[in-house]
This record gives C-alpha cells, structure tokens and sequence, in this order.
C-alpha cells in the first residue's frame, strides 16, 4: 500500500527506507546467475565482498558471503567467471545500499556453458540472425578498416602486417580493448559501436588470437551478438584458430579462420591484382590487335575488287545498260507508236466505208417523205406526194407522179 505523504506531511527517511527493506524482504532466496567480478577478501574478517554482473543488461549487484562459503570453490573461480549463487536479498538501511547475502556458489562448468551457448545459439537462429541473406558483401578496396583487439597481441600483429603486405597503402582505425574477462563484452561493444558510426570506416574486424572456451566466452555474449547484427557497416570476426567458432562467427558477415586469414580477406594481395591487370591489358591487346588484323584483311579484300580497281569500268557498264535499255524503249515506243497508226488509219477506213456520205458520193440519194420516213419501196408513196431527195451535197424536193414496182427477176434489197 502506498503511503499517504504530500508537501505538508512527508514522510521522514527512515520510513521510506524501512519499507523498501520490507519489500525487499519478501523476495525471500533466489538463484541467480552472472559473472564474478571484485572479489575482495579482507585479512581478518569473516567476509567476503564481490560483484555479480550482468554483462547483456551491464548491471552490477554487490555480494557478500562467509569466506567458508566462498572458500570452497575459491580454488576453480577466478575474475569474471560464470557462477550461479544461491542468496537472500538485504537492504542495509544505515548506508540505503541494497546487498544480495550469499548462501552457495556454484560454478558453471563447460558443459553447461556449452549447453547455454548452443540454447542462445538456437534462440538467435530462430530470430533469422544466421541467415545468410542478411549477410553484407565486403568492399573490394576499404578505405579504412577498423580493428577491435586486444592491445599488443599477436592478433593485432597479424592482421596489420600482412594487410599491409598484401596491399601497403591500407589505412587502419584500432580499437584495443579487453579480450576476456568480465570487462571485454562491454569494452568491445563499445569499440564495434563507436568505429561503426565512423563514416570513413568501410569494414570492421573483430580479432583475437586463440584460447580456452572460457577465454572466447565474451565473443558469444548476446549483447555483443545484437550489436554486431546492428552495424551498418560489414564485420568480420577472426577469433581464435581454425576449430574455434564462437557466436560471433555466425553474425557476422564474414567468418575468418585466423587473424592472418582475416588480413587476407578485407584487402586486396596487390602483386595479384597487377598481374590480373596485366592479364587483361594483354587480353585487351590482343583482342584490338586481332580486330586490327580482320579489318586490315577485310579492306584488302575491298581494294582488291574490281569495282574498286577500276572504278570507270563499273560505270561504263552501267552507261552501256543505260543506253541499250533506252534505245530498246525507243524502239519499243516507235513499234506501239507505229501499230497505232496503222490500226488508226484501218478504223478510219472502215468508218468511212460504212459511213452513209460514202455511199451517197458514189451517186445514191436518200428519199424521204415529210414525215421524215425513209422510202424504200413504191409502195411506200402514191402519186402526187411531196417528196425530199438527199444528195451527197444538197437535196431536192420533187412531187411523185407516178410508181413503177421494180422489174421481174430485179432482186429487192432491204437498203434504201
């Protein structure tokens, strides 16, 4: 229940702090797991002080326990080692400290290290953290590479000399930081985090030499796992040797094999890079060289054509197909031309021949009467009528007097 204070009426400290140490109280003993850390025996006391840590979280809880409690197994422990302890929570209300009373320590052996590792190892795998796809390719030529590693080790060593062996002109940024022990998960984050935000860092590597499972244990630490996945920048981890494979092995973007392997794959081997150049000048050289040589033989073949010979030759063909195809039209047009007439003057022939004028030249008439009808027989008059006679040039009119029907044996045509 809360307590019923304001401005007017506030609660004095030692109310408060009673309180907390009541619910403090309650928790009762808990199993805790961390890592040990300050670890101070005092000469002459029955105490011991020390620090449990959590390195994912970064939070500290100072212990105390009897020294025959920590005695015995003081002998397997040592400074940032894995422990799970047994104690009651205290608050001491003269100092307002909050204080975890140790009953049992109990230390993490390997395999259950090995157990915890291959549970966060599945927790990490389902979260897709593994997943290839996620993984970044490596610039060809980084113009910095950032280096996390201890300070002075044969890491370190290893990566920047045969870096720069294989490509002379590579610029490091290095981080050293503490490779084991309770300080190296926080201290390399720190350095992974801070050469990350660098913008003139193209890729990242985290090296350390080779050690016990203990030794690497801070290089599967799940804070240092997450931070690693959010870099934006490539990483490369070079823990250990050959057989070592930490956590950090499966996030990062690159698995190195050994820091010398780690060298080798962030940079370029320079004296293998100019004999691929020359390969492909000489490639380049030859290709243009036998281009050359096809379009010089090409061009001979073309200087050697005929056409190109003697150019005039060509065209006086051409002006011989000119002329004959122009004499053969003349001659086709003067033949049409020709045939034309001839069937024009035929036509005209026949027009004329059939033409009533022709006929009325060769000395017939054309008699009608006044009806306009043609009168072809006797019959078609009597005596007295008015008659018109068309001649080939003029005309006559005469009155009939008389009909005579044509003489026997007379054949009687059907034109007038």
């Amino acid at each position: 229940m809360g307590l019923d204070t304001s401005a007017e009426k506030p609660a004095p400290v030692r109310t408060i702090a009673n309180l907390i140490g009541q619910w403090i109280g309650r928790l009762g003993t808990v199993w805790v797991e961390g890592q040990l850390t300050d670890v101070n025996r005092r000469p002459g006391t029955s105490v011991v002080f020390l620090t449990l840590r959590d390195p994912v979280a970064d939070v500290s809880l100072r212990c105390t326990c009897r020294r025959g409690v920590f005695e015995e197994v003081a002998r397997t422990l040592q400074d940032g080692a894995r422990v799970v302890v047994r104690g009651r929570p205290t608050f001491y209300m003269s100092r307002g400290t909050l204080s975890l009373a140790l009953e049992e320590i109990r230390p993490v052996g390997v395999g259950e290290l090995l157990a915890r590792l291959e549970r966060l190892r599945s927790t990490l795998a389902a979260e897709g953290l593994f997943d290839p796809g996620r993984k970044r390719a490596l610039p060809f030529l980084p113009g910095v590479v950032g280096l996390v590693c201890g300070r002075g080790g044969a890491a370190e060593r290893d990566v920047l000399e045969n870096a720069r062996r294989r490509w002379p002109g590579v610029r490091f940024r290095v981080r050293n930081v503490a490779v084991q022990g309770p300080l190296a998960v926080a201290q390399v984050v720190d350095a992974v985090r801070a050469l990350d935000r660098d913008p003139e860092v193209d890729v990242l590597v985290v090296a350390r030499g080779g050690g016990s499972l203990e030794d690497l244990l801070p290089f599967s630490d799940e804070a240092l796992l997450r931070a690693v996945v959010e870099c934006r920048t490539p990483v490369v981890s070079a823990i250990g040797h050959e057989q070592d494979t930490p956590l950090l092995d499966h996030v990062a973007d690159v698995r190195a094999s050994t820091p010398t392997d780690a060298a080798k794959r962030v940079v370029p081997d320079v004296s293998e890079e100019q004999r691929l150049v020359a390969q492909l000048r000489e490639r380049g050289r030859r290709a243009v060289t036998t281009r050359l040589d096809t379009e010089q033989h090409r061009l001979d073949a073309l200087r050697g054509h005929p056409s190109l010979g003697v150019p005039g030759r060509e065209l006086d063909r051409r002006a011989d197909e000119v002329v004959a195809l122009r004499d053969r039209a003349r001659r086709c047009l003067t033949a049409r031309l020709d045939r034309a007439g001839d069937d024009l003057v035929h036509t005209r022939a026949r027009v004329r021949a059939l033409s009533p004028a022709a006929t009325l030249e060769r000395g017939y008439a054309v008699v009608q009467r006044a009806d306009g009808h043609v009168v072809r027989r006797p019959d078609d008059v009597h005596a007295g009528d008015a008659l018109a006679v068309r001649l080939a040039e003029g005309g006559l009119d005469v009155t009939v007097r008389e009909t005579r029907a044509a003489p026997s044996g007379v054949r009687r045509g059907r034109s007038a």
